[in-house]
């Protein structure tokens, strides 16, 4: 029997993480077709409308049913807007392991809710579901994605050599792909102690570890 993760909201004091819904389709349209998310991503170039709808009705709720992982729409709290997804993808049941991975739009940016929605589910997925290990993949040059995985808590575990294919202009301002290594990284729950208060006292966001 596939084992699967439950249909639920993760709540922080500023974000919602919640299962998409079809009326969020154009926002996560513009959010996809951002030059970022095109850059350090695999998703299609450009991202119609069509994708949204797929992924929101079909492929998201596919991967939670199928036991693969599980997609969160992220949403800000007082004004509902979207602002990013978390996933968490290949899940092993037997080893309790999983990847994580992120994305936020644009306009939301540098506030710390990759941090905080990352947290979130890193918590919710050690201490309400019991896994063990969390992992995480960036591209050598994705400087931002490193940041948020470093203040988390994660520990860098090692490179693999051209193991990512990112896409960069070129001098005729089309898209071409670029082949790049990954940095591994890892998340234990011990990794966990302390982070939150951690990222509180600095004024990453604030701490706030419940979910529903």
């Amino acid at each position: 029997m596939t084992s699967t993760f439950p249909n639920v909201s993760i709540s922080t004091e500023r974000l919602v993480l919640r299962p998409f819904e079809e009326t969020d389709a154009e926002a996560f349209a513009e959010m996809m077709n951002d030059e970022l998310v095109t850059a350090w991503t695999s998703v299609p170039q450009p991202y119609t409308a069509a994708d949204a709808h797929a992924w929101i009705t079909r492929r998201a709720p596919a991967e939670r049913a199928e036991g693969r992982g599980i997609v969160f729409a992220v949403d800000e709290f007082l004004t509902q807007r979207l602002v990013g997804t978390v996933r968490l993808s290949h899940t092993d049941w037997r080893v309790r392991s999983a990847e994580m991975s992120y994305i936020v739009a644009p306009w939301a940016r540098g506030e710390g809710y990759a941090s905080e929605a990352a947290l979130a589910t890193a918590q919710w997925f050690f201490r309400d579901q019991d896994f063990e290990r969390l992992e995480l993949r960036t591209a050598a040059d994705n400087t931002a994605s490193q940041q948020v995985a470093q203040k988390i808590g994660c520990i860098s575990e090692g490179v693999l050599r051209g193991a990512w294919i990112a896409r960069a202009r070129d001098d005729r301002g089309e898209w071409r792909d670029v082949r790049t290594d990954l940095i591994v990284w890892s998340l234990l729950p011990e990794d966990l102690d302390g982070v939150a208060e951690q990222l509180a006292d600095t004024g990453g966001f604030t701490a706030f570890p419940d979910w529903n």
